[in-house]
């Protein structure tokens, strides 16, 4: 008996609400649209036959441009009254073997159809040999070539759906299956997979690696990598760790910090699941050209060499980063792994339960005890700014087809998602929410879930419906604004009211919160907490009688210790509260939610530019809280592009830009006994100097001639030099790139040097560069390409990037129809023309208006820049000095 029913039916009736009624699985499918893609409704209709799959995998890897392989598929078949089809990507198919018979199967270069008349009813073995490329855009079978040595490396990356563009496979997440695979490599190389090898054969030249099979996997958990590897292990822990790399970096990796926050991570998590970890060993590999941060391959998880490698020892931030995206892959080897979503409408879930569990284990297992203010410093800002942009979408959104898997991968699918679910805990419970999390992962390992049964769960172990909970968080979009609302009679509050607005008449939908009031006064020179109240909002309004009585506060805070996914508005008395003692306040995330309330102003409006930048001035020399202070000097920055991008070139501009450099390389000179923190200064310094003394400064230091005490100038601090140096056409500067490329021979060195090249303020080079950027039959490989795309036109640099602004707008209908997903995401970021000017917010309602036929994604990206290119214009406009 099922007591949860009228919720799970009231769910139902939700999802079929926001996504249209689905419909079981004709008996006759339609033929299967002939595109690189798979629809939802084809995956439907594909698994309501399919089930019980198992593969048998033989890879043939040489090193060369090609690899070949054999895909044996046993599954069993409700019916053989239509044809089937198997995802293959772009392949030389040598040859089809159904059930023992070989067959000439049609193939289309993205599936192979079997037909009806051979297959069988039941159990079916389909055997696909064939020939492909490796893939060079960080999707499929990755090759790179190191530059340093001529080593050859290899891996897999698969989400969303680009398994079959490595074998013959039913790519979609709710066809788990098992694997099997055998793999032939040159004899020095390591071949890694989600099971460890239980015979490697020497073949002469080659090596045979035998693996044993596999449990139940989605396509996309699945991975296999190859190459020439160093490798590190430790064997100190309950599962056995290794961790690979290129021979040519390895010098810059730190196994010992790998190592501890694994270790310590799968210990949390064995711990707080209550489910032991169930891959049985647990690999990590830094990989080139990678296309994210990191993948949860089950047991075998890769990370991008160029977020998590250093060529000089790590600051804590950057160590920060590191533990807190280990934890986040470990947490999917249960939420997402062990227990996959049905379809890719489901992926925010995997994701964003692995960002608050990834900051929750940062903060309890490691020693970066302020993860939760990291991650509202990052993370969450970026998700209060993308449920503010006219393309916010709810959290949980339909998705059509495999094209469409990422359209929606954004801030609101990760830290939206994760402030949601913390949110929740906070409403229920934290054991009770553990519990629920827990009964969740044990009633569906290997197998495929819905958001329904996730919440389900969580409703089980609380005793609750939360239905309606789910159509407020999850499928209505926008962020709600709080602000309190309090009167005071003879110094003490005699009334007070949260209010609760909605975003936008179209966005109406206001929340169930639970989240604490801080009320404080100004006493002896802090800002002190007064009282602090938690309570459980609904509605425009909710009375709050624990705080009548209390002492009369300079400031409110309703978001207190950052409960709420909300955005708040402060009274007028609290926001200039704010402003005058934010060095007064101890709390440092109570601080920097006041530094964020103030950015929020400027964003919004409400508070000029040039007044930020005087508290900025007067405040951030005294930030003492290494996390905050990241976060302060990065507004900083943002506030410097804000001028850039404005093209102010007044005098008080000029003072300005001066002021803040000024700032910045004070801080460096005031923090030579403290790494982190000059290095911090030194790098927000080197992100602010334009002017004559301090490009001729940097000339120094990268001569030698300059020494900064305490300052290590490392070989990426050297790019970054040279970078800016180009940037602002020094003398010799370009000669500079040509003398570096030569002593840094790596591919972060011709990466840097590309980089270097492009940012030049020269029409000529930027023609050159942008040609080859457009050009989809480009040699050079997409990582270079998306270097370049980054590169081009900095925000000071607006004239020269009107010379071709109208010809990038005109070309953009026929890139993106022409071009991929995995592309257009880079082009559509960097490359769709604003210049904070009138004019170009103009030119680009006009795109808008016009080119209502792009995919998703560029549309998106087309209105979010028409969006903040007219915020820039009302910031500028806002200015009381200019």
């Amino acid at each position: 008996m099922n007591i949860f029913a009228p919720r799970a039916m009231a769910l139902a009736i939700a999802s079929a609400l926001a996504f249209g009624t689905v419909h079981a699985a004709p008996a006759s499918p339609a033929p299967r649209a002939e595109n690189a893609f798979l629809s939802q409704q084809d995956a439907a209709a594909r698994s309501a036959r399919v089930s019980n799959v198992a593969y048998a995998l033989e890879f043939a890897l040489t090193g060369k441009e090609t690899f070949s392989g054999v895909t044996s598929a046993s599954f069993d078949l409700a019916d053989n009254a239509a044809p089937l089809t198997i995802d293959l990507d772009k392949a030389t198919v040598k040859s089809v073997t159904v059930n023992g018979k070989k067959v000439d199967a049609k193939y289309n270069n993205w599936f192979v159809t079997i037909a009806a008349a051979d297959l069988a009813k039941g159990r079916n073995t389909v055997v696909i040999a064939y020939e492909r490329l490796h893939s060079t855009n960080g999707e499929g079978l990755h090759r790179m070539v190191d530059p340093v040595d001529g080593r050859v490396y290899t891996y897999s990356h698969f989400e969303p759906a680009a398994a079959h563009q490595m074998f013959a496979v039913f790519d979609q997440p709710d066809l788990k299956a098992t694997y099997q695979v055998t793999a032939t490599a040159p004899a020095d190389w390591h071949v890694v997979s989600t099971t460890r090898e239980t015979k490697i054969e020497d073949l002469g030249a080659l090596r045979r690696w035998t693996f044993p099979t596999t449990k139940k996997l989605s396509p996309y958990n699945f991975s296999l990598h190859a190459g020439p590897y160093k490798v590190w292990e430790d064997k100190s822990g309950k599962y056995p760790m290794r961790l690979f790399a290129r021979q040519s970096v390895a010098a810059q990796v730190t196994p010992e910090d790998w190592f501890r926050y694994t270790k310590d991570g799968l210990a949390f998590f064995d711990q707080y699941f209550g489910i032991p970890y169930q891959f049985e060993k647990y690999d990590q590999l830094l990989v080139p050209d990678f296309l994210y941060g990191a993948m949860e391959n089950a047991g075998a998880i890769t990370f991008a060499e160029g977020r998590f490698l250093h060529k000089a020892k790590m600051t804590d931030a950057q160590r920060q980063s590191l533990a807190s995206v280990i934890m986040h892959e470990m947490a999917h080897q249960w939420f997402g792994d062990l227990v996959t979503m049905q379809w890719w409408n489901g992926l925010w879930l995997n994701e964003s339960f692995a960002s608050f569990m990834g900051t929750l284990a940062t903060a309890e297992a490691t020693e970066f005890k302020d993860a939760w203010q990291s991650f509202y410093s990052g993370g969450k800002q970026a998700a209060y700014a993308q449920d503010q942009k006219v393309t916010t979408h709810p959290i949980e959104v339909p998705v059509a087809s495999t094209a469409n898997a990422f359209d929606n991968i954004d801030a609101i699918t990760y830290s939206k998602g994760a402030s949601t679910l913390a949110q929740l805990r906070h409403l229920l419970g934290a054991e009770v929410f553990r519990k629920g999390v827990h009964n969740y992962l044990a009633k569906y390992s290997y197998q495929n879930a819905k958001l329904e049964d996730f919440i389900g769960s969580l409703g089980e172990a609380a005793g609750r419906d939360l239905s309606g909970w789910t159509r407020q968080w999850l499928y209505e979009a926008g962020v709600n604004t709080v602000a309190a609302d309090f009167s005071c009679k003879a110094g003490k509050i005699s009334s007070f009211t949260l209010k609760q607005t909605a975003p936008s008449k179209a966005l109406p939908t206001l929340r169930e919160q639970r989240v604490q009031i801080g009320t404080f006064k100004v006493e002896g020179g802090k800002l002190a907490l007064t009282r602090n109240v938690a309570v459980t909002y609904s509605g425009a309004t909710t009375k709050v009688p624990g705080l009548v009585g209390t002492a009369c506060p300079d400031l409110v805070y309703p978001n207190y210790q950052d409960w709420g996914f909300v955005k708040v508005q402060l009274d007028k008395r609290s926001f200039e509260t704010a402003r005058a003692n934010l060095s007064k306040v101890d709390d440092a995330l109570l601080r920097s939610m006041l530094w964020q309330s103030l950015w929020d102003g400027v964003r919004d409006g409400q508070l000029p530019l040039n007044e930020f930048i005087q508290t900025a001035l007067t405040n951030a020399p005294l930030e003492k809280d290494y996390t905050l202070l990241n976060d302060v000097l990065g507004k900083v920055v943002a506030s410097s592009q804000y001028l850039d991008a404005m093209n102010l070139d007044s005098a008080w501009a000029k003072q300005t830009r001066i002021q803040l450099e000024d700032m910045a390389w004070n801080g460096v000179q005031a923090n030579k006994g403290n790494e982190n923190f000059q290095r911090a200064w030194f790098g927000t310094w080197l992100n602010l100097a334009s002017s004559p003394a301090a490009l001729e400064r940097l000339q120094g230091i990268l001569a030698g001639s300059t020494t900064v005490e305490g300052l290590n100038v490392s070989q990426d601090l050297r790019w970054s030099i040279i970078r800016r140096l180009n940037r602002y056409n020094v003398a010799g500067a370009s000669a500079l790139v040509e003398s570096e490329a030569a002593r840094d021979k790596s591919d972060t060195g011709q990466a840097a040097a590309i980089a270097a090249t492009v940012v030049r303020p020269d029409a000529q080079v930027k023609s050159q560069w942008l040609a080859t950027v457009e050009d989809l039959q480009t040699k050079q490989p997409f990582s270079k390409i998306r270097t370049a795309m980054g590169s081009l036109y900095p925000a000071e640099q607006g004239a020269l990037s009107e010379q071709t602004a109208a010809a990038r707008l005109a070309k953009l209908p026929a890139i993106d129809k022409e071009a991929g997903p995995v592309y257009m995401r880079s082009y559509a970021g960097s490359l769709i023309p604003a210049t904070c000017t009138p004019a170009s917010v103009k030119r680009l309602e006009a795109a808008a208006g016009k080119y209502t036929e792009l995919s998703a994604g560029t549309r998106r990206a087309l209105l979010d820049t028409l969006q903040e290119d007219g915020r820039c214009v009302s910031i500028k406009q806002a200015m009381t000095v200019k």
